[in-house]
């Protein structure tokens, strides 16, 4: 089965320390390669107390788009977990460099518990099992960031991490699945996060075959974000759901 599994939909600070929303990252299975996105606070009692179970075991990689702790704060116990406590030598680690450098998110103990740790770069290209991956541009935010396209097989899924609205941004994001994250309600031009109007200039240019928002700041879950997903495939006449905590969804099906 390929799927991609929503551990957490919380986005910005306060929804993620109320846990309103939960905050575990995104767990991505693809040809048989298992892949943790963002292993923010909780993602690893996510993972455990999933239906069916999620086995960090099972990992085969991690990915970091940045540093931010709605983002990392679980990174080292996921690769504790996903190693065996380090007794079994495994996986790959990938993190923008600001996460390992100066003041380091991905403590140095844990960096000998996986097979490698590769730092992301802009346009650069890596695998990870039977998957590719990309890192196209640079995102605009306070720290070093980076959006995904995940190709497989068959499947091809795009991941606008945070980042605040620049122009062509949607021109680097053409996965046949496209989640974006989607903190404000309304703009906020000082802060370095998407609102739902570039979300829906993302989604009308782009069209993919299912848009997903997530990531949602305190303005969006007051919203209802199922009810403004609702709302946006009627107007662009794309299929756009919101992401729910545990959400799984099924590529093959889809």
């Amino acid at each position: 089965m390929n799927k991609i599994k929503f551990l957490g939909t919380a986005g910005a600070r306060f929804v993620v320390m109320k846990q309103l929303r939960a905050s575990g990252g995104i767990w991505l299975t693809l040809d048989d390669t298992n892949v943790l996105i963002d292993p923010g606070p909780g993602s690893l009692v996510r993972c455990l107390s999933s239906k069916p179970k999620l086995n960090p075991l099972d990992l085969d990689g991690i990915i970091l788009t940045h540093r931010h702790i709605d983002h990392s704060n679980d990174i080292n116990v996921m690769i504790e977990a996903m190693t065996n406590g380090g007794f079994k030598k495994k996986g790959v680690v990938f993190a923008p460099n600001d996460a390992l450098e100066g003041d380091p998110v991905i403590l140095k103990y844990v960096r000998n518990h996986v097979d490698k740790i590769t730092v992301l770069k802009e346009k650069g290209s890596y695998k990870v099992g039977n998957i590719s991956f990309s890192t196209p541009v640079k995102h605009v935010h306070g720290v070093e960031s980076y959006g995904l396209n995940i190709n497989g097989k068959k499947h091809s899924i795009s991941l606008i991490t945070d980042t605040k609205y620049f122009d062509g941004i949607e021109s680097n994001y053409k996965g046949e699945v496209l989640i974006i994250n989607v903190v404000f309600l309304e703009e906020l031009p000082a802060i370095d996060h998407l609102s739902l109007k570039d979300a829906e200039k993302i989604l009308s240019i782009n069209k993919p075959k299912l848009g997903i928002i997530t990531h949602f700041g305190m303005t969006m879950v007051k919203a209802k974000p199922w009810e403004i997903a609702e709302n946006l495939s009627k107007k662009l006449g794309v299929n756009v759901i919101a992401a729910r905590d545990g959400m799984e969804i099924d590529l093959d099906e889809r």
